[in-house]
């Protein structure tokens, strides 16, 4: 059954089968059983009180059929058995027969009717008892055609259990896209370049005894290209490219996935040179050992095959295996290992430089307003995967579309940059209260910012509602950092103190807008001293309640590692740290107080202030350090 006409039909497959048997028995009852039986009930009486009906005049006519009669009286009266009121009556004549009946009824001028008993009916009699028979023949055809279809047996149809059974693996085919289109990623394409040679002149390597990797790990956070740059090798190499995801092996019936496992590197091998690709290796990949299914879970099962595949009895030539994860410390080790997926290529977050040319792939079939500057967009973008910039820019297009603009601008840009990190606008009615205590709140992290000698440089500061924040205070960082200073660190944890301690000094008490400020402060500081060992009366022990993820940027929880003394150590070590930056914040606020109010009374006035306006509030002390990122 093709695929329109499972849409069009919701039900599945047994009962339709058992809908149309139960139609057609209906239809049966209604066409034959129906019309043969009597709208009122018949009663069989005895032979000699039929004579007395008829001589009492009561019956109206007389349906003679050998030795059968069927009669009709002219009025309900008490007859059969039970002496039920009816109309209608059954009787037979005597075997010897009654000369007197017929005169009796000529008497009577009763309606006779006479039937020829072999021909009652023949025709009918004939279909009813063969139709039942033919009903139950086609239902039994129609359920055995529909078994052979689904199981792909009989004349070697190929059946819907087959098709389940097949590997989902996407058509093969060589991609239309190259090493080119990968903005990027420069260290990630180096390691797999030589990949590309191999594939195209393979008897090179084997002369020289050299043995490419089996298996090739990419490696890196979500929306980093990892799909992309296994598409770009195989349409750098112009060879076929299978591709499934790791979630597509595993079914409910135990070893479905093993056998798609090996019908996908069938194909690839029969297709050889190719590539195979396993995205999201880790859903399939993950440690054995560790279900409550045991060795015979479905997907160690599944994993198992792998491995085969892999290393297994038989050689695969030319054939390369390609598979991505976020999550390589779930894998199991035994597809780690030298001959398995023996290189491991991780793809980073791009830095300003690579974010400018993710731009400009994206923005190729983009029309573009004369004010926009990319690399004043990729300065603006820290942080941001290929993923992101490319929703960035379809969001950005998306908005201009909205305002009628023919092309996309800069402003367009910005908003759709400011959504992605703080999210929508949102229309609150704030009191003029609240509203004053918010511009006080941001205004005191801009002004420690800006007076701090090694905080990031401001970039914006608003105190319109968006997402989950009423307001927000937005630093850029002037340099790709990979390694934090504990001055800067110092100086960061200021900052985030700086908007409670302005409330503290202009109005006189804290609120309970500092509530995310607090968490990150916490957070950061226990970092410095349990991690990073910046706290003289800890040391440089590793103290860490959970581990960061080094790809989906979350910490993982582990059981505590140290004592109770150390554990009031750190916490002492944390309280110092957020103590001494609150009270340097403070400090900053007390100083500059005058330019403080300045800044609140405009940002009251505009809501949104950019690096210029900040600058000519708050003086140009600090100008310097704005200008080192050109934005």
């Amino acid at each position: 059954m093709d695929q329109k006409t499972e849409q069009r039909n919701p039900y599945p497959g047994w009962l339709r089968y058992v809908l149309i048997g139960i139609a057609m028995a209906f239809l049966y009852y209604w066409v034959f059983v129906q019309p043969m039986q009597p709208r009122e009930p018949v009663y069989e009486i005895p032979y000699s009180q039929f004579k007395t009906l008829v001589n009492q005049g009561s019956v109206s006519e007389v349906r003679l059929t050998g030795l059968e009669i069927e009669g009709t009286l002219l009025t309900p009266q008490p007859i059969g058995p039970r002496q039920q009121k009816a109309k209608l009556f059954r009787t037979r004549l005597p075997s010897f027969g009654d000369e007197t009946l017929i005169p009796a009824l000529e008497a009577q001028k009763v309606k006779l009717f006479i039937e020829d008993e072999r021909g009652k009916g023949t025709a009918v009699t004939l279909l009813v008892g063969l139709l039942p028979w033919v009903l139950i023949g086609v239902f039994f055809y129609f359920v055995y055609k529909r078994a052979s279809k689904t199981l792909g047996g009989g004349l070697g149809g190929s059946g819907e259990l087959k098709k389940f059974l097949e590997s989902p693996a996407k058509t093969a085919g060589i991609p239309n896209v190259t090493f080119a289109d990968v903005a990027g990623q420069d260290n990630a394409k180096r390691e797999v370049i030589e990949l590309v040679e191999f594939l195209k002149d393979p008897e090179h390597f084997r002369k020289l005894g050299a043995e490419v990797p089996r298996g090739v790990l990419l490696m890196g956070a979500p929306g980093t290209g990892k799909t992309l740059l296994a598409k770009a090798l195989a349409g750098e190499a112009g060879v076929p490219f299978f591709s499934i995801s790791g979630s597509e092996f595993i079914e409910v019936f135990v070893g479905v996935g093993a056998s798609r496992v090996r019908k996908l590197f069938a194909a690839a091998k029969k297709n050889a040179p190719s590539i195979v690709f396993i995205d999201e290796l880790d859903s399939v990949g993950r440690t054995r050992g560790t279900g409550l299914g045991g060795g015979h879970d479905e997907r160690e099962q599944t994993l198992n095959q792998i491995l085969a595949e892999l290393d297994g009895f038989t050689g695969r030539e030319e054939v390369i295996v390609l598979a991505a994860t976020n999550r390589p410390d779930v894998l199991d080790p035994a597809l780690l290992r030298p001959g398995r997926f023996d290189r491991h290529v991780t793809l980073e977050l791009p830095d300003r430089k690579d974010r400018e040319a993710i731009l400009k792939v994206h923005t190729k079939n983009v029309p573009l307003a004369d004010d926009v500057a990319l690399d004043k967009i990729a300065a603006g973008t820290p942080g941001f995967s290929g993923a992101d910039i490319k929703n960035l820019v379809n969001e950005a297009a998306m908005l201009a579309a909205r305002n009628k603009r023919e092309k996309v601008a800069m402003q367009d840009f910005d908003e759709t940059r400011d959504k992605l990190l703080m999210g929508t606008v949102r229309t609150l009615a704030i009191q003029p209260d609240e509203r004053h205590r918010l511009a006080v709140h941001e205004a005191g992290h801009t002004v420690v910012a800006y007076y701090l000698p090694n905080a990031d440089p401001l970039y914006k500061v608003s105190i319109i509602p968006r997402g989950r924040s009423l307001g927000g205070t937005q630093q850029l960082p002037e340099v790709e950092r990979h390694t934090l200073p504990e001055e800067y660190l110092r100086d960061r944890l200021a900052v985030i103190l700086g908007g409670r301690n302005a409330e503290k000094e202009l109005l006189g008490s804290v609120s309970s807008g500092a509530d995310d400020d607090i968490s990150k402060a916490t957070t950061l500081a226990r970092a410095m001293v349990s991690r990073w060992g910046m706290s003289d009366e800890v040391g440089p022990v590793d103290l860490r309640e959970s581990e960061e993820h080094p790809f989906l940027g979350r910490e993982i929880a582990q059981p505590r590692r140290y004592s109770e003394h150390s554990a009031h150590e750190v916490d002492n070590a944390v309280r110092k740290l957020i103590l001494d930056a609150e009270q340097r914040a403070l400090e900053i606020i007390k100083q500059h107080r005058t330019q403080l109010n300045t800044l609140v009374a405009e940002l009251e006035e505009k809501e949104t202030l950019d690096r210029p306006h900040i600058e000519k509030c708050l003086g140009a002390v600090t100008a310097n350090k704005l200008e080192k990122i050109s934005l």
